[in-house]
C-alpha cells in the first residue's frame, strides 16, 4: 500500500470561481470584477457574480462532499469579502460566511484546508499599484492575521499563495488573467518579489497566531520535465531543465521556490535574468524564506526532454502529432506526477502534496440523467498510477487534492469548460456527480488500492 493511512485525499476549489461575488453581500470588487468588465477578456462573456453560488448553497456543497466521501477540502478565502478594500475595516459578514462554512464542513467530517490567496487581489489595493508596490506585503500580512484569528482553531494546513506563476505572468506580463497588465519583465519580477515577501510575512503570521498544531505551504505551478528515456543522462537532462531556464520567462520553478526554500535566487536564472532582476532589500530574503511543512505543487502535465547526445544539454522533444490532450489542448502525460513530485522532493527535501491534479472536458448530462465522464477517470487513473510509483520509489506523498470538486468559472475561458467532478447546471445552480466523483469515492474508501 503506497499511500500511508493518513494520506490526505482531497479535492479543490477557488472562491472566486465557486462563491459568487463578494461585493453584492458587504465585501469589496476584487481585480476579477474589473477583468471580467473588459471587452473581450472572457471568452463567453461571463463572469463570477454568481458562478456556482457556493457562496448560499456551502451547506448543500460540504453535504454532497460528505456523501462522495470526501474528507479534505482545499478553499481559498477571497480577500475582498473578508476586508473590502484590501486593508482597513473588516467586514464581519465576509468573516462570518467563512466562520460557518469551515463549521459545515467539519460537521459533515471534512478537513478544512485554507489557501489565503488564489488570484482575486482586492480592487482598491489594486489602484494603489498592487503588487508592484512593496506595502502588498504588509497589506497580505495584515489580510492574513484577520483570517488567522478567525479560522486558526479549525484548519487542518495553511497555503499563503496559489501559482504565482499565474497571477504574475498571465496578470501582469501576458495579460491573459486578471488585472490584464502588460508590464515590461524588470517590473514583472519586481511584483514578483514582493508576493513572495508577502509570503513569507504571512507564513511568520500564520506560525504566531496559530493556536492549533498545523501545517504551512504554498501551492506554485508544478511545471516538471519528463526524461524522454530512462536513461541516465535522458533523467539528468530533465531534472537540470526543471529547474534552469535559458530565457526570460516567469514559468520557473527554481525562480519562485530557490527563495521561499533556499532564501536566494537561482544563479543561473539570475545570469539570464540580468538586469531585470529585482535587488531585495536588507532582510528580504530571510523573510521570504520561513520554515514550511511541505511542498504544494499544482501539475498537470509536462515536456519531454533528452540529453544533446555531444554535451548533454537539456533539448526539448516535440509531443508526437495526435497525442491525448485535453480540452484546453493540455497535452496528457502521467509521468508528470511521477517525475514532478520526484525532482521537487530531491531539491527541496520536503514532502510533496499535489494541490492540483485535473482535466478540462466538455462534459454534459446524458439522456439517462447521468454525467458519463470516462475520460477523466482514464485521465485520473493514469496520474494516480504515477503518483504512486513515486511513492513506490520513496517520495513522501502526503496528499493529493483533485481540481475541482465541482465545474465552476474558468477564468478566461468563463464557463465553456468543465473541470469538476460534479457537473452544474448555471441556470438552476443543480449538482449533479459525474461518474467520475463515484469512481474517486471508492480510490479514497480503498486509499488508491483500486
Amino acid at each position: 500500500m503506497p499511500f500511508s493511512e493518513n494520506f490526505q485525499w482531497g479535492v479543490a476549489t477557488a472562491s472566486y470561481q465557486i462563491e459568487g461575488a463578494p461585493y453584492k453581500v458587504g465585501g469589496g470588487r476584487s481585480v476579477w470584477d474589473m477583468f471580467c468588465e473588459r471587452p473581450g477578456a472572457i471568452n463567453d462573456r461571463s463572469n463570477g457574480d454568481v458562478a456556482c453560488d457556493h457562496y448560499n448553497r456551502y451547506r448543500e456543497d460540504a453535504a454532497m462532499m460528505k456523501t462522495l466521501g470526501i474528507p479534505n477540502y482545499r478553499l481559498s478565502i477571497s480577500w475582498p469579502r473578508v476586508i473590502p478594500d484590501g486593508i482597513g475595516a473588516i467586514s464581519q459578514e465576509g468573516l462570518s460566511y467563512y466562520d460557518r462554512l469551515l463549521d459545515s464542513l467539519l460537521e459533515n467530517e471534512i478537513q478544512p484546508h485554507v489557501t489565503l490567496f488564489h488570484w482575486d487581489m482586492p480592487y482598491e489595493l489594486y489602484l494603489k499599484g498592487g503588487w508592484l508596490n512593496r506595502d502588498s506585503a504588509d497589506w497580505f500580512a495584515e489580510y492574513s492575521q484577520v483570517v488567522v484569528d478567525k479560522l486558526q482553531d479549525r484548519v487542518a494546513s495553511w497555503m499563503t499563495l496559489n501559482e504565482p506563476q499565474c497571477f504574475i505572468g498571465l496578470g501582469l506580463q501576458s495579460a491573459l488573467h486578471a488585472p490584464g497588465d502588460r508590464l515590461n519583465f524588470k517590473e514583472v519580477l519586481l511584483a514578483g518579489h514582493h508576493a513572495m515577501l508577502a509570503h513569507g510575512k504571512s507564513v511568520q503570521v500564520i506560525r504566531a497566531r496559530s493556536e492549533k498544531p498545523t501545517r504551512v505551504g504554498w501551492a506554485p505551478v508544478g511545471a516538471p520535465k519528463i526524461p524522454l528515456t530512462n536513461s541516465p543522462e535522458d533523467i539528468e537532462a530533465a531534472r537540470k531543465a526543471t529547474f534552469n531556464v535559458t530565457q526570460k520567462t516567469v514559468w520557473s520553478n527554481a525562480w519562485w521556490n530557490d527563495p521561499v526554500f533556499f532564501g536566494h535566487y537561482p544563479e543561473d536564472e539570475m545570469a539570464v535574468f540580468g538586469s531585470d532582476v529585482p535587488t531585495p532589500r536588507a532582510g528580504d530574503m530571510e523573510t521570504i524564506c520561513q520554515p514550511l511543512d511541505f511542498y504544494g505543487a499544482n501539475i498537470y502535465n509536462g515536456d519531454s526532454i533528452k540529453a544533446d547526445p555531444n554535451t548533454g544539454a537539456p533539448v526539448e522533444v516535440e509531443h508526437p502529432l495526435g497525442m491525448a490532450r485535453t480540452i484546453y489542448h493540455w497535452a496528457v502525460t502521467p509521468d508528470a506526477l511521477y517525475w514532478g513530485p520526484k525532482f521537487f522532493y530531491e531539491r527541496y527535501g520536503k514532502p510533496i502534496v499535489v494541490t492540483e491534479n485535473g482535466l478540462g472536458l466538455s462534459d454534459w448530462i446524458a439522456l439517462d440523467g447521468k454525467v458519463h465522464d470516462p475520460q477523466r477517470i482514464d485521465f485520473l487513473s493514469r496520474y494516480l498510477l504515477s503518483l504512486e510509483r513515486a511513492a513506490d520509489d520513496g517520495v513522501p506523498i502526503d496528499g493529493y487534492f483533485q481540481w475541482s470538486l465541482m465545474d465552476n468559472f474558468e477564468w478566461y475561458e468563463g464557463y465553456r469548460f468543465r473541470f469538476g467532478l460534479v457537473y452544474v447546471d448555471y441556470q438552476t445552480q443543480e449538482r449533479t456527480p459525474k461518474d467520475s466523483a463515484y469512481w474517486y469515492r471508492d480510490v479514497i474508501k480503498r486509499n488508491g488500492v483500486n
